[in-house]
């Protein structure tokens, strides 16, 4: 199964759903916050289920802070991020992986993408797709039998 993996689009929907042409054919969408407008705007358009948690930069949003997501047998934990302060770090936030139980964490918030396993704990942040900073990224997730693999991708 392949999975987009964005975050951080502050409003910058034409920069998603190319990064939605660019990644397709996928199955599903999942959006990090900050962007929960464009996430429905995303669902509204897209043939393919839209899951997005809210961001700080989300007020009045009525999509989870946080969520577990099980897909083909791996649970997510989809968050945003800054409730975990991962601008200074994953500990927290590897702490309530570990709680939850899950095979991989999908974050935002920090505008850096990266993907990293630790101790057989994926973590992946796709980055972000606003147009507030020079570099611009998302992330595929492609789950398999053998495991979960998280590419990226910049766009222009």
């Amino acid at each position: 199964m392949k999975i987009l993996v964005m975050s951080d689009t502050h409003g910058n929907t034409s920069c998603a759903f190319k990064a939605h042409t660019c990644s397709e054919p996928v199955e599903a969408v999942i959006h990090l916050g900050d962007g929960s407008a464009d996430a429905d705007l995303l669902r509204e358009v897209l043939d393919v289920p839209v899951i997005n948690v809210a961001g700080n930069c989300d007020p009045g949003s009525g999509a989870p802070r946080e969520l577990v997501w099980e897909c083909k047998g791996k649970r997510f934990l989809l968050t945003h991020g800054d409730a975990y302060r991962v601008k200074s770090g994953l500990a927290s936030l590897y702490q309530r992986a570990q709680e939850v139980n899950v095979d991989a964490v999908l974050f935002g918030h920090t505008h850096q993408g990266f993907a990293k396993d630790y101790s057989g704990l994926l973590f992946v942040n796709p980055g972000a797709l606003s147009n507030a900073g020079p570099h611009r990224s998302y992330a595929v997730l492609t789950i398999t039998e053998a495991g979960i693999t998280a590419v990226h991708y910049d766009i222009d």
